[in-house]
């Protein structure tokens, strides 16, 4: 039988042979001046980056750096070398697949996922602080059956578990139609065993962006992958030799393996597994690294998880499609009386969606009636923003949109599993009553499919939304007497705090000062928290001692002021899940904003990445600033340093996005009409000088500002 600590390092050798010949045949090939650019990510290669605190941009870099990895692979006896030599294997295995990318942008095609951008690291930050992905599984396969393949990954799904897959499992799933991708949360990464390196880049990645962790201090990224990623693999037998190696670094990391296959195999507590009944797998991976799944019994014929949250019903897939942009349709919440409301009661008033022909569309309106003594209006609309996540947690389930412009689309699985109209009240009134509990003690829900009544009530309905508008165009930062505080991304960024106002919401984009009004009513001890701003030191930059004092306890000493409206003196920190970055363009003294969706070059000279990258993890940049979409055309946003005024450049689906609002707000503060017109993006200008053109020609009014820098 051979040791453990053998077969470590029998594949450490192999994964290192590999990627020596793989890297020696692609320098000849290729020569050492060929650009290395691992695709839109600011963190080069993750991997080196993160254990040698290396930059690597060129093969000759990589060549240059490989006899460190080397030393990064002791065949010592003791468990400290074991598992530095599973770090080694990941060095290695991210060498050869740096070379495919050096060959070829797209080395996968569409048959796997390979890289991870920095944009899909960022967008999972919000779902991990919240709890909704409470982990990560990798799953080295193939599986004893393609039946058992995609039992296991339906059942991680279900409970909200992002899955990782590498090898044959992929194989298995694509027999078995498995909708895959990363908006499903199920990634077919590649087919080797050395694709576990971009994996290990997305975690390395996660602890750069929101734990603010240097590049190259180990003790510091062990901390943080050990108490902070909550992630285990599972492999499947035969586990070879190589396979054990990476495991080794998986270990080492904070990650179990928990594996069926029981030849020269130790088990190790709680880092190294064995339950030789791999349908098991799940129950002891949860176990081993202490997740808890919070699950909420919900009577609907198909799965309801997180997990499905990205899924897209395309037309031809579709049953029935709800579209509130054609026909009247809507969503809203009302505050009753108790004895107004039968709890549970799911009424469908018309017909149901079986009653047209597949592909149709549909008309259909929901009212969630709710009664609680501690419910408030101010409530209603928090719930209905609800209702988008709720329902594309349903698999088989597409919604979009918010009141009025509502879109759900049913499909043809989900309608064949027996999922109707009724099942859509299940959702609403499950995660209301669960997750509103302290407030929701009674909740019925009406649909409406009558298409004259439908008239009628989405009339009634929109009365309702402008009396909400109303009420929120009047709720400021002066005519309120608290700010809130928002620590929910600390589970992944220990130093940043948010402060939210009326007038500037969380930089995530999900929490504006109602919801974090909710939150702190529904959990006075939660991550929301009351601020008060009694004792101002600058209003027009935004300074209250108090918020200092806040932001200081909040932070665990780490901050000691922010500002809430400048750019350039001590602005508030990101923690790498904001939806957009604005930087001072020093040419024009402008600012640039991006979103993260954007992956192009900006008028910086920098990419969404290589902004964020100086950016997040809780620091303070001068200059540079995380933010929702929506505080772009608040009115004050960059108040203290010359206000929207001084925006000149941003992506056109983002300028899309908010020219109604900013052309209000430009229009209101400064007596510009059609100000985003002003505004370039990346159809017009991608470089300073070109940018610098466009606003001359459009006597953009930046340039008549003083310059910030």
């Amino acid at each position: 039988m051979k040791l453990l600590f053998n077969r470590v390092f029998d594949g450490v050798d192999e994964m290192y042979a590999l990627a020596e010949e793989t890297l020696n045949n692609t320098v000849a090939d290729l020569g050492e001046s060929a650009p290395l650019n691992m695709p839109n990510t600011g963190y080069f290669l993750a991997n080196h980056l993160a254990y040698l605190a290396k930059k690597i941009i060129t093969l000759g870099d990589l060549k240059a750096a490989f006899p460190e990895v080397k030393a990064w692979m002791p065949h010592g006896n003791r468990l400290a070398d074991v598992f530095k030599s599973g770090f080694g294997t990941f060095l290695a295995a991210e060498v050869i697949e740096a070379c495919k990318y050096v060959r070829s942008p797209e080395p996968y095609g569409t048959d796997y996922h390979g890289h991870l951008s920095d944009a899909e690291v960022r967008e999972l930050g919000v779902p991990l602080v919240t709890g909704d992905l409470p982990g990560f599984v990798v799953i080295i396969g193939p599986a004893p059956s393609d039946k058992e393949a995609v039992e296991l990954i339906k059942g991680y799904q279900s409970r909200a578990i992002f899955v990782f897959l590498i090898g044959g499992i992929i194989d298995q799933a694509k027999r078995m139609n498995l909708n895959m991708g990363f908006p499903v949360r199920v990634v077919p990464v590649g087919p080797d065993i050395w694709c576990v390196s971009h994996i290990i880049s997305f975690v390395n990645r996660a602890a750069m962006i929101f734990g603010a962790v240097q590049p190259g201090d180990r003790e510091e990224l062990d901390q943080y992958t050990f108490q902070r990623i909550r992630a285990f693999v599972n492999a499947f037998d035969p586990v070879t030799d190589i396979v054990v190696g990476a495991g080794a670094g998986a270990i080492a990391m904070g990650f179990p393996v928990i594996t069926n296959d029981t030849k020269d195999m130790w088990r190790v507590p709680k880092s190294l597994i064995i339950q030789e009944n791999s349908h098991d797998f799940i129950e002891t991976s949860l176990e081993a690294r202490d997740i808890k799944i919070k699950v909420t019994k919900i009577d609907i014929p198909v799965a309801f998880s997180t997990a499905f949250e990205g899924e897209i019903i395309r037309r031809n897939d579709m049953q029935v499609d709800i579209d509130g942009s054609r026909m009247d349709c809507f969503e809203l919440v009302q505050t009753r009386e108790s004895s107004e409301i039968e709890d549970h009661s799911i009424e469908l008033i018309g017909p149901d969606i079986d009653s047209v022909k597949p592909g149709s569309r549909f008309a259909l309106g929901y009212i969630v009636e709710v009664a609680g003594k501690n419910m408030q209006s101010d409530f209603e609309s928090v719930f209905e923003r609800r209702f988008h996540n709720f329902l594309n947690c349903v698999e088989g389930v597409m919604h979009t949109g918010q009141r009025d412009l509502i879109r759900i689309r049913v499909s043809k699985t989900a309608f064949e599993a027996g999922f109707r109209a009724k099942h859509i009240g299940e959702v609403l009134y499950a995660k209301v009553k669960n997750d509103y509990e302290s407030v929701v003690d009674k909740c019925q829900v009406k649909i409406y499919t009558i298409p004259e009544q439908l008239k009628e009530l989405r009339v009634a309905a929109n009365k309702v939304y402008d009396a909400r508008d109303a009420r929120l165009v009047s709720l400021t930062d002066e005519n309120v007497s608290i700010f809130y505080n928002c620590i929910l991304c600390q589970s992944f960024s220990p130093a940043h705090v948010c402060i939210v106002t009326p007038e500037r919401l969380g930089l995530c984009g999900a929490v504006s000062w109602l919801d974090a009004k909710a939150t702190n009513e529904l959990d006075p001890n939660g991550p929301c928290q009351v601020v008060t701003k009694e004792r101002v030191i600058d209003e027009n930059v935004g300074i209250w001692e108090d918020v200092n004092e806040a932001v200081k306890q909040g932070s665990h000493g780490s901050l000691e002021q922010v500002s809430l409206y400048s750019i350039m003196q001590d602005p508030m920190t990101s923690c790498g899940c904001f939806e957009c970055i604005c930087g001072i363009e020093p040419m024009t003294g402008g600012v640039v904003i991006v979103n993260r969706e954007h992956t192009g070059m900006t008028p910086l000279g920098m990419t969404f990445s290589e902004m964020a990258s100086m950016t997040g993890g809780g620091v303070q940049t001068p200059g540079f600033m995380g933010h929702g979409k929506h505080f772009i055309a608040s009115k004050k946003f960059m108040k203290a340093d010359g206000g929207s005024a001084r925006i000149v450049w941003m992506p056109k689906a983002l300028k899309e996005l908010v020219y109604p609002r900013l052309n209000k707000t430009a229009q209101e503060l400064y007596g510009l009409e059609n100000f985003t017109d002003l505004i370039a993006d990346e159809t017009i200008a991608e470089d300073v000088e070109t940018l610098a053109t466009y606003l001359s020609e459009k006597n953009h009014p930046v340039l008549s500002m003083e310059p910030l820098i």
